[in-house]
């Protein structure tokens, strides 16, 4: 009987770490209407999705740093990043961005994902967008209808 009993324990404690170590590394997807509401979490990474404001990619200097906005065209973002940008990053398209927020309102990007081809978007951009239409925000472009559930 000791043995069947330290055997449960022992499984609900792997089962334990494994669920926290799993909570640790999920990252939520939010708009930039969430974020203004302010849903996204506070001190953690997310990401952040939506379209590439048009006008709005500014490059520093040093040539890796991009300043831009995402915008659900109800609310914008300024997003902060340092790296190589995807080929297909380009304003007015779909973009996620993955990091976190700081105290002044900027989200500092760890990576940039654009969409694959000319069609796709992800779904949760594009739900987004839906969301921004229908509180009357400016309709999505017209090359950028939803994704069918495939990844980024």
């Amino acid at each position: 009987m000791l043995f069947i009993v330290g055997g449960v324990v022992g499984i609900g404690i792997a089962a334990g770490l494994i669920l926290n170590a799993f909570n640790s590394n999920m990252v939520f997807f939010f708009s930039p209407t969430q974020v203004v509401d302010k849903e996204a979490p506070q001190g953690r990474n997310f990401r952040l999705g939506g379209l590439v404001t048009v006008g709005s990619v500014k490059r520093e200097d040093d040539g890796l740093t991009v300043h831009f906005t995402v915008t659900d065209n109800l609310n914008t973002i300024p997003v902060v990043y340092s790296g190589i940008l995807p080929d297909l990053f380009r304003e007015g398209e779909g973009v996620v961005a993955q990091g976190r927020l700081d105290e002044d309102g900027i989200f500092r990007a760890e990576e940039v994902l654009a969409k694959h081809d000319e069609t796709y978007m992800p779904p949760e951009v594009a739900e987004a967008l839906e969301k921004a239409k229908e509180a009357g925000g400016n309709p999505a472009p017209q090359n950028m209808p939803a994704g069918n559930g495939g990844s980024i």
